[in-house]
């Protein structure tokens, strides 16, 4: 477990930094023009990787494919709510998570929930909030479709595990990004065939802007924001496969940490007073967790003793 939890903690902190990337790239292009060109540059990389060994071919089709699709559909409905809702309200909804994770895996797996594996993950929630500060007098309905989002996100890590464990990571990585650049696809084309009005254009541009002919330098960034998420999506996908997905989930928390180092670093976004208090509740929430895990690599006060495969 103390792997998979590394390598969860550097996937996180890798998209920490491609993350911040997008700011260079939103100018000159929308969401889905990024996604689209993004996966198109992805693909080839993957592709030559697999000429020096790596693996892209599926053991279980179906598997992979329900992990991209429920990962996909995540960041959809992520994007989708984000027009409507100020993004802290967005992102604490995405945030839960790893509380879904727990509700899936005593529900559909039967596996009781520690204490103190409940009270790590409710923890490193709080910290998000904390530093996410989102404002009650902004919840309304559609508040449940980030929700949503955070749930399919849970249930895929979940599959991660449960179903595509012995799945090439080559396989689960490209799984990801062609259902991503599918999507983005279908939305471009539905921008083209239906035009938004003009207020939700000026409200959302980089959700809802036309395709807009891209820079070189623009280009070069989807390229470093493409290697760096293929890193991060694998060393992610890893560590699910390596780890029981309760246990591990608490430590997503950590992008919170890594995004606003690499803020701060690139963009001098510096944080308030406040955000200490977050950063302490997340790492604790990390070390509560790491106490509960034994040295075969499961969480105590669980019934999942498998070793990683």
């Amino acid at each position: 477990m103390p792997k998979a939890a590394a390598l969860l903690v550097a996937g996180m902190a890798t998209l920490g930094l491609t993350d911040n990337l997008v700011r260079l790239i939103a100018d000159e292009a929308g969401l889905w023009q990024f996604h689209l060109i993004r996966s198109a540059m992805a693909l080839p990389i993957l592709l030559l990787a697999a000429a020096w060994g790596l693996r892209l071919r599926p053991l279980r089709p179906w598997a992979v494919v329900l992990r991209s699709g429920l990962q996909a559909t995540a960041m959809l409905l992520y994007f989708a709510a984000l027009p409507a809702l100020p993004i802290a309200t967005v992102g604490a909804a995405l945030f839960t998570a790893p509380l879904w994770v727990l509700v899936f895996s005593a529900a559909w797996l039967g596996r009781p929930i520690a204490p103190r594996q409940g009270a790590a993950a409710a923890l490193g929630f709080a910290g998000a909030l904390v530093m996410l500060r989102p404002n009650p007098a902004d919840f309304a309905p559609i508040v449940l479709v980030p929700a949503a989002a955070g749930a399919l996100y849970g249930l895929s890590n979940l599959a991660t595990r449960e179903l595509c464990a012995r799945e090439p990571v080559g396989a689960l990585v490209l799984g990801f990004f062609a259902a991503l650049g599918l999507a983005a696809a279908a939305a471009l084309g539905l921008l083209a065939a239906v035009e938004p009005p003009a207020a939700w254009i000026e409200a959302a541009p980089f959700l809802l802007g036309p395709w807009r002919a891209p820079g070189a330098m623009t280009l070069v960034w989807i390229l470093a924001q493409a290697a760096g998420s293929l890193a991060a999506m694998a060393l992610v996908a890893r560590a699910y496969q390596s780890g029981e997905t309760a246990s591990l989930a608490v430590y997503e928390y950590s992008f919170l940490l890594f995004a606003s180092f690499w803020a701060w670093l690139l963009w001098g976004q510096a944080l308030a007073p406040v955000d200490g208090i977050g950063i302490a509740m997340i790492l604790a929430s990390g070390a509560i967790m790491a106490g509960l895990t034994g040295p075969r690599g499961y969480a105590r006060g669980t019934n999942d003793r498998r070793e990683a495969p």
